[in-house]
């Protein structure tokens, strides 16, 4: 029933005219009623809905269940219904249930246990039964028999099937969408805001096809804190590797291949994945918790790696200063690797993209040395340094380029030496060389002074 106020010259139509004025009614409503008999015209169009109401309580009293809010929709005789949905459900999780706790679609078939059914007085014990179509209807199981019987809709909140992800409301398996409505479809764009347009981040894509100069571990780039969607791939028997902030190894570090799996790292799970073809790839869905450092362990050529992620905007520009001035040391250990058959590399012992920096000159230790191709590299244990520009740290390697170990270095010895140190313009490739002119001779106090003074008179 509704009601309308005509005013005075004026002439109304329809059939709200004849009715008193309910004081229930909104004052929307009585604009909107005074403003139709003014243009004389009849009810017509939509109705309106009402607020929603406040959430109801959870379905479950543990796991996952549903809650529902409703409104209603006002109109007069002669208008339409209103357009979109009455209630609206959403996903509520509680703390999980304890150990043993009986799942709500049992409850609801023991509910028919001893009762009659199927127009007989005989009596089952119902079990629940998930070969049915309809997987929201309660199709329950008589124990004992091979026949099922529906009583109908299970009750709102139920789990479409074990271990499913979606609910069922009204007689539909519904999922939740990212805003937690069921049936919404709300998703996350790549920026991991929902119902987004992919407007707050950056994409990332590049290849890194620097083909490095020895076998060893070099780095590919910086994948930034707030990362996501990150994917990492190459072709070739290289093999991709990921450190953390602390200067551990997530996978593939101090020369151990690691095997295919998921790995935790930076607050998300890394997918390593690696075909016969061969093919080597990462995937992550983010976002991280903190940097990590892509590296990759160079066994031949590096035909290319290609990256991508997303990152936020506000991060895009210190991710661009931090790989543009920040540099890694790359030198490893270089024992055999486990699970390949290192090779060779091809080419020059060192590419036109490293350059010669001042000769750091220092005291140290001979450990061993290993013959690797064209080369032998010395592990050395720094004792005292005379002169340098650069880090150097308390263990290094030094490598000596040709045929011949030359200078040879006896292991378990003491040397003064003056190496050649390439260092690539942005700092992320460093190598230490001991060519045939370098300075290498046996430490003594006498050596030790005249460097000494050698190091008082030149520059820095």
């Amino acid at each position: 029933m509704g009601f309308s106020v005509c005013l005075a010259g004026t002439r109304c139509m329809g059939p709200l005219c004849s009715h008193r004025p309910r004081p229930s009614q909104s004052l929307l409503l009585l604009l909107w009623t005074l403003l139709n008999c003014v243009l004389g015209s009849g009810a017509q169009g939509p109705g309106e809905w009402t607020p929603w109401g406040s959430w109801s309580r959870c379905s479950s009293s543990c796991g996952r269940g549903v809650s529902v809010r409703s409104r209603r929709c006002i109109r007069f005789p002669g208008e339409e219904s209103c357009s979109g949905i009455s209630h609206e459900y959403r996903l509520c999780q509680l703390p999980d249930c304890p150990p043993g706790a009986v799942p709500f679609r049992d409850i609801q078939c023991a509910l028919y246990n001893g009762r009659p059914v199927l127009g007989t007085q005989k009596t089952y014990q119902w079990i629940p039964f998930h070969g049915a179509p309809n997987q929201c209807d309660l199709n329950c199981l008589a124990e004992g028999h091979a026949f099922y019987h529906s009583f109908g809709r299970v009750l709102d909140g139920t789990p479409c099937s074990p271990g499913a992800h979606g609910l069922c409301v009204a007689g539909r398996c519904l999922s939740a969408g990212c805003d937690g409505v069921l049936g919404s479809g709300a998703l996350e764009d790549r920026c991991g805001r929902c119902g987004g347009a992919n407007d707050s981040c950056l994409f990332v894509q590049r290849v890194f096809r620097d083909a490095g100069a020895f076998a060893g571990y070099w780095n590919v780039t910086l994948i930034p804190e707030g990362a996501r969607h990150i994917r990492v791939a190459h072709r070739s028997r290289n093999h991709l590797a990921l450190m953390g902030v602390d200067g551990r190894y997530v996978l593939n570090g101090n020369w151990e291949v690691s095997p295919p799996g998921t790995y935790e790292a930076a607050g998300t799970r890394v997918v390593y994945a690696r075909a016969a073809a061969p093919e080597e790839t990462l995937r992550a869905t983010g976002p991280t918790s903190q940097d990590l450092l892509l590296q990759i362990l160079l066994q031949e050529p590096n035909p290319g790696i290609q990256f991508e992620f997303w990152l936020p905007r506000e991060r895009y520009g210190p991710f661009q200063l931090q790989t543009q001035a920040r540099g890694w040391p790359v030198r490893q250990r270089q024992p055999q690797l486990r699970e390949v058959e290192p090779r060779p590399l091809e080419g020059p012992t060192a590419p036109p993209a490293l350059i010669p920096t001042l000769a750091p000159v220092f005291q140290a230790r001979v450990l061993g040395r290993h013959r690797q191709a064209q080369e032998t590299r010395y592990e050395v244990r720094i004792q005292l340094i005379y002169k340098n520009r650069g880090p150097l740290r308390s263990q290094e390697y030094v490598w000596a380029p040709g045929h011949c170990p030359c200078p040879p270095l006896a292991p378990h010895q003491e040397y003064l030496l003056a190496i050649r140190r390439l260092l690539s313009p942005d700092g992320t490739q460093d190598r230490l060389l001991l060519p045939h002119a370098g300075y290498a001779r046996p430490w003594s106090p006498a050596e030790d002074s005249r460097i000494r003074l050698a190091a008082r008179r030149c520059p820095p």
